[in-house]
């Protein structure tokens, strides 16, 4: 199943601090979405991002972590590319911008930063276990599979 090929989907989280459940999350988050064809990005460090990757991984797909720093040495090695961006938390707003679509799983100070910038420029956006926001902020669900085919929903095909 191809439906996502050729999209970036972003998929944002915690890094320290992320539940045992966001993680089991956003892996299988990367698996479904390496399945459908679309490309991972993350903001390539460990936690969430991770594990999103390391589901990618499983998957069979491509996921690209944009890491915050010089030193690609840092980024978790899940991911298939670590691309160092030397732009600090403003990699965030990077990471959004080059995303077709941006998949939240769980919530920390960074990952609400990534939330605000994908309404405020229009990239759409699901959330899986976020801190209690403003009902027009995205599309709000129950878990993994349900993130997957509400990005498929949002995409033009």
């Amino acid at each position: 199943m191809t439906v996502l090929a050729g999209r970036y989907v972003a998929v944002v989280g915690p890094a320290d601090g992320a539940l045992p459940a966001d993680l089991t999350t956003a892996r299988e988050v990367g698996r479904l979405l390496a399945e459908r064809g679309a490309v991972l990005l993350t903001g390539g460090h460990h936690g969430v991002m991770q594990a999103a990757a390391a589901g990618c991984r499983d998957g069979g797909g491509t996921s690209i972590g944009l890491l915050p720093g010089l030193e690609r040495d840092a980024g978790a090695a899940e991911h298939t590319f670590l691309l160092p961006t030397g732009l600090g938390e403003l990699r965030n707003g990077l990471l959004v911008r080059a995303a077709d679509a941006v998949v939240a799983v769980g919530c920390s100070w960074g990952t609400l930063s990534e939330i605000a910038l994908a309404r405020r420029t229009g990239v759409p956006l699901v959330l899986v276990d976020p801190w209690d926001l403003p009902p027009d902020v995205g599309t709000v669900v129950d878990d993994a599979a349900a993130a997957v085919t509400a990005i498929e929903d949002l995409q033009p095909r």
